[in-house]
Protein backbone atom coordinates (compact mmCIF):
# COMPACT_ATOMS: atom_id res chain seq x y z
CA UNK A 1 0.00 0.00 0.00
CA UNK A 2 1.03 3.55 -1.08
CA UNK A 3 0.38 5.62 1.53
CA UNK A 4 0.15 10.00 1.61
CA UNK A 5 -0.11 11.53 5.44
CA UNK A 6 -0.85 15.53 4.46
CA UNK A 7 -0.10 17.95 6.38
CA UNK A 8 0.66 21.30 4.66
CA UNK A 9 1.15 23.91 7.26
CA UNK A 10 3.66 24.55 9.73
CA UNK A 11 7.14 22.97 11.17
CA UNK A 12 5.24 22.27 15.18
CA UNK A 13 2.67 21.06 13.23
CA UNK A 14 4.44 18.68 10.94
CA UNK A 15 6.79 17.54 13.96
CA UNK A 16 3.75 16.19 15.38
CA UNK A 17 2.57 13.81 12.77
CA UNK A 18 5.77 12.13 12.84
CA UNK A 19 4.60 9.43 15.12
CA UNK A 20 1.75 8.98 12.73
CA UNK A 21 4.56 7.29 10.43
CA UNK A 22 6.68 5.72 12.86
CA UNK A 23 3.61 3.46 13.52
CA UNK A 24 2.62 2.93 10.28
CA UNK A 25 6.22 1.85 9.21
CA UNK A 26 6.12 -0.66 12.58
CA UNK A 27 2.20 -2.00 11.98
CA UNK A 28 2.87 -1.92 7.91
CA UNK A 29 6.27 -2.73 7.41
CA UNK A 30 5.47 -3.57 3.75
CA UNK A 31 3.52 -0.36 3.13
CA UNK A 32 5.29 2.89 1.38
CA UNK A 33 5.07 6.05 3.53
CA UNK A 34 4.82 9.47 2.03
CA UNK A 35 4.22 13.49 2.94
CA UNK A 36 2.49 15.98 1.27
CA UNK A 37 3.82 19.15 2.83
CA UNK A 38 4.53 23.00 2.19
CA UNK A 39 7.53 23.14 0.23
CA UNK A 40 9.52 25.57 2.75
CA UNK A 41 9.08 23.01 5.61
CA UNK A 42 10.17 19.88 3.50
CA UNK A 43 13.62 19.43 4.51
CA UNK A 44 12.62 19.03 8.05
CA UNK A 45 11.85 15.50 6.84
CA UNK A 46 15.17 14.69 5.18
CA UNK A 47 16.56 11.24 6.18
CA UNK A 48 14.02 9.98 8.49
CA UNK A 49 13.88 6.36 8.32
CA UNK A 50 10.32 6.11 8.51
CA UNK A 51 9.55 8.58 4.86
CA UNK A 52 9.96 6.74 1.70
CA UNK A 53 8.81 9.95 -0.61
CA UNK A 54 8.02 13.76 -0.35
CA UNK A 55 5.36 15.73 -2.87
CA UNK A 56 5.34 19.36 -2.01
CA UNK A 57 2.07 21.60 -2.55
CA UNK A 58 1.00 25.19 -1.45
CA UNK A 59 -3.12 25.59 -1.22
CA UNK A 60 -2.65 28.10 -4.20
CA UNK A 61 -1.24 25.30 -6.57
CA UNK A 62 -3.81 24.73 -10.00
CA UNK A 63 -6.27 21.96 -9.52
CA UNK A 64 -4.34 20.49 -12.16
CA UNK A 65 -1.88 19.99 -9.91
CA UNK A 66 -3.42 19.23 -6.69
CA UNK A 67 -5.38 16.40 -8.35
CA UNK A 68 -1.95 14.71 -9.98
CA UNK A 69 -0.67 14.86 -6.54
CA UNK A 70 -3.17 12.25 -5.04
CA UNK A 71 -2.68 10.09 -8.62
CA UNK A 72 0.51 7.81 -8.97
CA UNK A 73 -0.83 4.79 -7.50
CA UNK A 74 -1.92 6.50 -3.91
CA UNK A 75 -3.64 4.08 -2.39
CA UNK A 76 -4.63 6.16 0.99
CA UNK A 77 -4.41 9.68 1.70
CA UNK A 78 -4.54 10.74 5.58
CA UNK A 79 -5.88 14.28 6.29
CA UNK A 80 -4.03 15.43 9.61
CA UNK A 81 -5.91 18.53 9.37
CA UNK A 82 -8.67 18.63 6.15
CA UNK A 83 -8.24 21.69 4.21
CA UNK A 84 -11.16 21.59 1.67
CA UNK A 85 -8.68 22.16 -1.36
CA UNK A 86 -6.63 19.35 -1.16
CA UNK A 87 -9.39 17.14 0.40
CA UNK A 88 -11.55 17.72 -3.15
CA UNK A 89 -8.46 17.49 -5.08
CA UNK A 90 -7.77 13.97 -3.37
CA UNK A 91 -12.08 12.94 -4.17
CA UNK A 92 -11.64 14.01 -7.72
CA UNK A 93 -8.22 12.08 -8.08
CA UNK A 94 -10.63 8.75 -6.72
CA UNK A 95 -7.84 8.16 -3.89
CA UNK A 96 -9.37 4.48 -2.65
CA UNK A 97 -8.76 5.44 0.82
CA UNK A 98 -9.45 8.81 1.71
CA UNK A 99 -9.14 9.58 5.72
CA UNK A 100 -10.05 12.81 7.86
CA UNK A 101 -11.94 13.94 10.94
CA UNK A 102 -15.72 13.55 10.98
CA UNK A 103 -16.78 16.81 12.48
CA UNK A 104 -16.96 19.03 9.27
CA UNK A 105 -19.07 19.68 6.30
CA UNK A 106 -15.65 18.89 4.11
CA UNK A 107 -15.62 15.24 5.81
CA UNK A 108 -18.35 14.20 3.27
CA UNK A 109 -14.89 14.49 0.81
CA UNK A 110 -13.20 11.16 3.08
CA UNK A 111 -14.51 8.30 2.84
CA UNK A 112 -13.02 7.14 6.07
CA UNK A 113 -14.08 9.13 9.12
CA UNK A 114 -12.37 9.42 12.77
CA UNK A 115 -14.42 11.28 14.65
CA UNK A 116 -12.56 13.62 17.63
CA UNK A 117 -12.89 17.14 18.26
CA UNK A 118 -9.26 18.12 18.70
CA UNK A 119 -10.77 21.78 20.32
CA UNK A 120 -11.52 19.73 23.24
CA UNK A 121 -7.53 19.52 23.73
CA UNK A 122 -7.50 16.31 25.84
CA UNK A 123 -4.36 15.05 24.04
CA UNK A 124 -1.32 16.40 22.27
CA UNK A 125 -1.95 17.01 18.70
CA UNK A 126 0.59 14.15 17.90
CA UNK A 127 -1.82 11.83 19.76
CA UNK A 128 -5.05 13.18 17.82
CA UNK A 129 -2.77 12.31 14.25
CA UNK A 130 -2.51 8.84 15.65
CA UNK A 131 -6.09 8.03 15.92
CA UNK A 132 -6.39 8.32 12.35
CA UNK A 133 -4.45 5.20 11.65
CA UNK A 134 -7.47 3.56 12.61
CA UNK A 135 -8.19 4.61 9.03
CA UNK A 136 -6.67 2.11 7.54
CA UNK A 137 -7.99 -0.43 10.36
CA UNK A 138 -5.29 -0.61 12.58
CA UNK A 139 -5.40 -0.26 16.32
CA UNK A 140 -2.49 2.40 17.78
CA UNK A 141 0.45 1.29 19.35
CA UNK A 142 1.83 2.51 22.38
CA UNK A 143 2.31 6.27 21.81
CA UNK A 144 6.03 7.13 20.67
CA UNK A 145 7.47 10.90 20.47
CA UNK A 146 9.15 12.26 17.13
CA UNK A 147 12.58 12.11 16.38
CA UNK A 148 14.46 13.56 13.63
CA UNK A 149 17.63 12.74 11.95
CA UNK A 150 20.82 15.13 11.26
CA UNK A 151 24.08 13.51 9.24
CA UNK A 152 27.22 13.86 10.70
CA UNK A 153 28.10 16.14 8.07
CA UNK A 154 25.12 18.63 9.36
CA UNK A 155 26.14 17.83 12.53
CA UNK A 156 29.37 19.15 12.19
CA UNK A 157 28.44 22.09 10.42
CA UNK A 158 25.84 23.10 13.33
CA UNK A 159 29.29 23.08 15.43
CA UNK A 160 30.94 25.23 13.58
CA UNK A 161 28.18 27.86 13.87
CA UNK A 162 29.16 27.84 17.63
CA UNK A 163 32.09 30.78 18.00
CA UNK A 164 32.68 28.73 21.53
CA UNK A 165 33.05 25.49 22.16
CA UNK A 166 33.77 25.01 25.79
CA UNK A 167 30.83 26.79 27.38
CA UNK A 168 27.09 25.79 27.43
CA UNK A 169 25.12 26.81 24.65
CA UNK A 170 21.76 28.55 24.64
CA UNK A 171 19.69 29.13 21.83
CA UNK A 172 17.01 31.60 21.77
CA UNK A 173 14.47 31.85 19.10
CA UNK A 174 12.33 34.98 19.60
CA UNK A 175 9.40 34.51 16.76
CA UNK A 176 7.04 32.47 15.76
CA UNK A 177 3.34 33.20 13.95
CA UNK A 178 0.54 31.66 15.80
CA UNK A 179 1.04 32.88 19.42
CA UNK A 180 1.81 35.96 21.43
CA UNK A 181 5.22 36.71 22.21
CA UNK A 182 7.54 37.61 25.30
CA UNK A 183 9.16 41.03 24.82
CA UNK A 184 12.05 41.20 22.28
CA UNK A 185 14.33 43.30 25.24
CA UNK A 186 13.07 40.38 27.20
CA UNK A 187 14.96 37.98 25.48
CA UNK A 188 17.45 40.31 24.34
CA UNK A 189 18.22 41.00 28.10
CA UNK A 190 17.86 36.91 28.53
CA UNK A 191 21.12 36.81 26.31
CA UNK A 192 22.87 39.51 28.25
CA UNK A 193 22.09 37.57 31.73
CA UNK A 194 23.25 33.75 30.20
CA UNK A 195 26.53 35.55 28.86
CA UNK A 196 27.47 36.97 32.41
CA UNK A 197 26.89 33.26 33.80
CA UNK A 198 29.00 32.41 31.18
CA UNK A 199 27.23 30.52 28.12
CA UNK A 200 27.41 31.19 24.58
CA UNK A 201 24.00 32.40 22.52
CA UNK A 202 22.70 32.25 19.25
CA UNK A 203 19.95 34.06 18.64
CA UNK A 204 17.72 32.26 15.35
CA UNK A 205 14.54 33.33 13.42
CA UNK A 206 13.51 34.06 9.81
CA UNK A 207 14.69 37.28 8.13
CA UNK A 208 11.59 39.09 8.73
CA UNK A 209 11.89 38.26 12.49
CA UNK A 210 15.31 39.56 12.35
CA UNK A 211 14.28 43.10 11.58
CA UNK A 212 11.29 42.82 13.62
CA UNK A 213 13.77 41.92 16.42
CA UNK A 214 16.09 44.45 15.32
CA UNK A 215 13.12 47.35 15.05
CA UNK A 216 12.81 46.63 19.34
CA UNK A 217 15.96 45.98 20.50
CA UNK A 218 19.89 47.36 20.21
CA UNK A 219 21.07 43.47 19.40
CA UNK A 220 22.71 45.05 16.45
CA UNK A 221 25.11 47.01 18.57
CA UNK A 222 25.32 44.71 21.43
CA UNK A 223 29.09 43.41 20.70
CA UNK A 224 29.76 40.34 23.02
CA UNK A 225 31.62 38.25 21.41
CA UNK A 226 29.38 35.11 22.84
CA UNK A 227 26.03 36.60 21.21
CA UNK A 228 25.44 35.15 18.00
CA UNK A 229 22.77 36.45 15.31
CA UNK A 230 22.13 34.37 12.86
CA UNK A 231 18.26 35.54 12.42
CA UNK A 232 17.41 35.17 8.63
CA UNK A 233 21.09 33.43 7.44
CA UNK A 234 19.80 29.88 8.46
CA UNK A 235 17.93 27.34 6.14
CA UNK A 236 16.03 25.11 8.21
CA UNK A 237 18.67 22.15 8.04
CA UNK A 238 21.04 24.51 9.47
CA UNK A 239 19.01 25.74 12.17
CA UNK A 240 18.42 22.58 12.87
CA UNK A 241 22.17 21.40 13.26
CA UNK A 242 22.32 24.57 15.36
CA UNK A 243 19.77 23.22 17.77
CA UNK A 244 20.95 19.46 17.70
CA UNK A 245 24.77 21.02 18.64
CA UNK A 246 22.92 23.37 21.47
CA UNK A 247 22.17 22.20 25.13
CA UNK A 248 18.88 24.39 25.49
CA UNK A 249 16.05 25.88 23.34
CA UNK A 250 14.32 29.22 24.29
CA UNK A 251 11.06 30.22 22.77
CA UNK A 252 7.64 30.57 22.82
CA UNK A 253 5.22 27.80 21.13
CA UNK A 254 6.59 27.39 18.23
CA UNK A 255 8.35 25.46 15.79
CA UNK A 256 11.65 25.34 16.76
CA UNK A 257 10.77 24.05 20.14
CA UNK A 258 9.58 21.17 18.48
CA UNK A 259 12.11 20.36 16.34
CA UNK A 260 14.52 20.67 19.60
CA UNK A 261 12.23 18.36 21.72
CA UNK A 262 12.35 16.10 18.41
CA UNK A 263 16.33 15.89 18.58
CA UNK A 264 16.62 15.52 22.15
CA UNK A 265 17.59 19.56 23.05
CA UNK A 266 16.36 20.56 26.38
CA UNK A 267 14.00 23.31 25.64
CA UNK A 268 12.42 26.36 27.90
CA UNK A 269 9.07 27.44 26.44
CA UNK A 270 6.99 30.43 27.51
CA UNK A 271 3.30 29.95 26.23
CA UNK A 272 0.27 32.19 26.63
CA UNK A 273 -2.67 31.20 28.35
CA UNK A 274 -5.33 30.80 25.28
CA UNK A 275 -7.11 28.24 25.51
CA UNK A 276 -5.52 27.15 21.65
CA UNK A 277 -1.86 27.13 23.42
CA UNK A 278 -2.96 24.56 25.79
CA UNK A 279 0.51 22.61 26.35
CA UNK A 280 -1.84 19.53 26.58
CA UNK A 281 -2.10 19.75 23.29
CA UNK A 282 1.09 21.78 22.08
CA UNK A 283 3.52 21.22 24.32
CA UNK A 284 7.95 19.81 23.05
CA UNK A 285 7.57 16.53 23.34
CA UNK A 286 10.72 16.20 25.04
CA UNK A 287 12.46 17.02 28.13
CA UNK A 288 12.55 20.76 29.66
CA UNK A 289 10.81 23.40 31.38
CA UNK A 290 7.18 25.12 30.01
CA UNK A 291 6.80 28.44 31.18
CA UNK A 292 2.88 30.04 31.66
CA UNK A 293 1.60 33.20 33.36
CA UNK A 294 -0.36 32.13 36.52
CA UNK A 295 -3.45 34.02 35.02
CA UNK A 296 -6.90 32.47 34.00
CA UNK A 297 -6.94 30.24 30.42
CA UNK A 298 -8.90 32.72 28.12
CA UNK A 299 -10.68 31.67 24.37
CA UNK A 300 -8.58 34.51 22.42
CA UNK A 301 -6.44 37.54 23.11
CA UNK A 302 -8.51 40.77 23.49
CA UNK A 303 -5.25 42.76 23.82
CA UNK A 304 -5.04 46.00 26.27
CA UNK A 305 -8.72 45.50 27.22
CA UNK A 306 -8.25 42.43 29.18
CA UNK A 307 -7.47 42.44 32.58
CA UNK A 308 -4.30 40.43 32.04
CA UNK A 309 -3.02 41.52 28.40
CA UNK A 310 0.92 41.71 30.35
CA UNK A 311 0.33 37.60 30.42
CA UNK A 312 3.22 36.80 29.09
CA UNK A 313 5.81 39.84 30.17
CA UNK A 314 4.44 38.43 33.99
CA UNK A 315 7.22 36.08 33.05
CA UNK A 316 10.77 37.59 34.69
CA UNK A 317 13.92 37.76 32.35
CA UNK A 318 15.45 36.46 36.18
CA UNK A 319 12.60 33.11 36.08
CA UNK A 320 13.72 32.18 32.56
CA UNK A 321 17.38 32.68 33.53
CA UNK A 322 16.68 30.21 36.56
CA UNK A 323 15.38 27.52 34.84
CA UNK A 324 17.76 27.14 32.42
CA UNK A 325 20.52 26.95 34.59
CA UNK A 326 18.82 24.26 36.89
CA UNK A 327 18.33 22.67 33.37
CA UNK A 328 21.72 23.13 32.19
CA UNK A 329 23.05 21.63 35.78
CA UNK A 330 20.38 18.76 36.45
CA UNK A 331 19.20 18.21 32.55
CA UNK A 332 17.71 14.55 33.88
CA UNK A 333 16.37 15.94 37.02
CA UNK A 334 12.73 14.86 35.55
CA UNK A 335 11.36 12.11 32.94
CA UNK A 336 9.01 14.11 31.19
CA UNK A 337 8.27 18.26 30.54
CA UNK A 338 7.73 20.21 33.67
CA UNK A 339 5.08 23.18 33.04
CA UNK A 340 5.14 25.81 35.73
CA UNK A 341 2.70 28.59 36.13
CA UNK A 342 4.59 31.69 37.29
Amino acid sequence: MKILIVRPDGIGDLVASLPLAMQIRQLMPNAQIGFLVNPTVAPVLENHPDIDFIKTIKLTTPLKERIEAFSKDIDATIFLKPFKELMWAAFLARTPIRIATGYRLRSLLANRRIYEHRSDCKKHEAEYNLSLIKGLGITPAQFVPPKLVMTASELNAGQQLWKSTDKTRIIIHPGGISTRHWQPTHYLNLALNLVDKGYSVIFTGSEQERIDFAQETLIDKTTSPDITNLMGQLSIRNLMAVIATGQVLVSGSTGPAHLAAALDTLTVSLFDPRRSSLPIRWQPLGLGVLLRPDVPTCEKCIGIACAYWDCLDRIKVSDVATQITQLVQNPQRTSDLQIIDI
